[in-house]
């Protein structure tokens, strides 16, 4: 068992990979009733064409990885909710882009619940009956969120952008894809990407240790997995440009939805290289569009944006993106005075004092999530798919210069780049 002090921050994180692949990382926190756990696979919604060294290249259904986290849950014997429960513990699941997290909370029997998280992950159960079953609930969410219009605004704005990668894709896919999957076919997914050497268990909380890892090793010692070749996904090639500049809905809305973003041109940036411009980037957007900027002020004051204004950014080696938007009762006219107001900051750039300023509020909402034991553990999960550390972005951010931001925000906002989503009452 290895354990990695990070001194500046108070932290130690003890971690072992198991003989099967699997690795476990475990993060005490004395003093902290409460113990969260995720199982999470480096598996989402568009990992839907793929090739496993010495296997045969697969092409599946859109909105399996959704669907298979779905039928994880049922066993012969009934629902493992109901197993948690009696063991008084919270459990769920969740299914993004690029991966798929099970989990738990507790504050009692962890290590009967820490077993039932990693036996029932790794013990499927699908026939044809409850796949069909499945079908018709998954039918109704999508539906559901088919009427959502702030899920509708969000996905036609990647829909405007993207025309190729499946990122533009709803991660529960159409009732036409789900309508095509088959236990089969699950079963193909599953043994490709829930492998564990593909995943990732984490334990925060009050804990010890030593004996989650001696558990979790004595768990996956009684299991037999053969060795697993590497995974290759396979994308089309995305188109630099954007696919629309303006994808338009029509939902019963009392205000307008307006979201817009800049598609970033794929350059292939993983590891530590794509965390700096994550946090670059996410920094610059604060800078800009942030609830204390100028521009912020001046929205508000004019009517043209409410609290429900906020930005984000996505990305992973083969796409990048941001979002930023909210309610507005003109679109056009919002559109048009944020083009200019960012047009006089790409002329100027940001000021040094600003600039620090943004710079400790993120460092200070870095700290301030380091006591919260849910969003420790799926940043951690999403920090190492993606070849980073959390643990090491306090240097990062501490590291940032002004002129890094400001180089970021010329090569982000590139208006040829941008597409916009609306939600507008018929």
């Amino acid at each position: 068992m290895e354990q990695m002090y990070y001194e500046r921050l108070q932290e130690t994180i003890y971690h072992e990979v198991m003989e099967n692949g699997l690795r476990v990382y475990v993060l005490p926190k004395p003093g902290f009733r409460k113990t969260y756990a995720t199982f999470a696979t480096k598996y989402g919604s568009v990992d839907n064409h793929f090739h496993v060294a010495g296997g045969e290249e697969t092409k599946v259904p859109d909105g399996i990885a959704h669907f298979l986290e779905h039928k994880m849950f049922e066993e012969p014997e009934g629902d493992i909710f109901a197993t948690f429960a009696s063991n008084g513990a919270s459990a769920n699941a969740f299914t993004s882009f690029d991966q798929t997290v099970y989990l738990f909370s507790a504050t009692e029997n962890i290590e009967t619940n820490l077993e039932t998280l990693v036996d029932f992950v790794q013990r499927p159960y699908f026939t044809d009956e409850n796949v069909e079953k499945e079908k018709g609930i998954i039918g109704q969410e999508i539906n559901m969120y088919a009427d959502n219009p702030d899920w509708r605004v969000y996905f036609g704005l990647i829909e405007a952008m993207y025309s190729k990668h499946p990122v533009h894709i709803d991660i529960a896919g159409t009732i036409e894809s789900i309508g095509t999957i088959t236990k089969e076919t699950l079963y193909s997914c599953y043994n490709a990407f829930y492998h564990p050497s593909n995943m990732l268990l984490f334990v925060v909380g009050g804990v010890e240790p030593e004996k989650v890892i001696s558990l979790i090793r004595s768990n996956q010692s009684a299991k037999s997995y053969g060795i697993q070749g590497d995974i290759e996904r396979i994308f089309e090639e995305e188109p630099q440009a954007v696919d629309q500049k303006v994808r338009e809905c029509k939902l019963a809305v009392s205000m307008p939805k307006c979201l817009f973003g800049f598609k970033e041109r794929v350059e292939g940036i993983s590891g530590e290289a794509a965390i700096r411009r994550d946090l670059t980037t996410k920094l610059m957007l604060d800078l800009l569009f942030g609830s204390s900027t100028t521009l912020y002020q001046k929205l508000y004051d004019e009517g043209l944006i409410s609290d429900s204004f906020g930005h984000e950014f996505n990305s992973s080696p083969e796409y990048a993106f941001s979002a930023i938007g909210g309610d507005t009762k003109d679109p056009d006219l919002l559109l048009k005075r944020i083009r200019e107001e960012v047009d006089a900051i790409l002329e100027s750039g940001f000021a040094e004092s600003d600039f620090e300023r943004a710079r400790k509020k993120k460092i200070g909402g870095y700290l301030r999530m380091l006591n919260s034991p849910e969003s420790i553990a799926h940043e951690f999960t999403r920090y190492q798919f993606r070849g980073g550390n959390l643990f090491e972005v306090l240097p990062v951010y501490e590291s940032l210069t002004l002129d890094e931001v400001n180089e970021r925000l010329r090569s982000h906002v590139d208006w040829e780049q941008l597409a916009v989503s609306l939600v507008v009452s018929p």
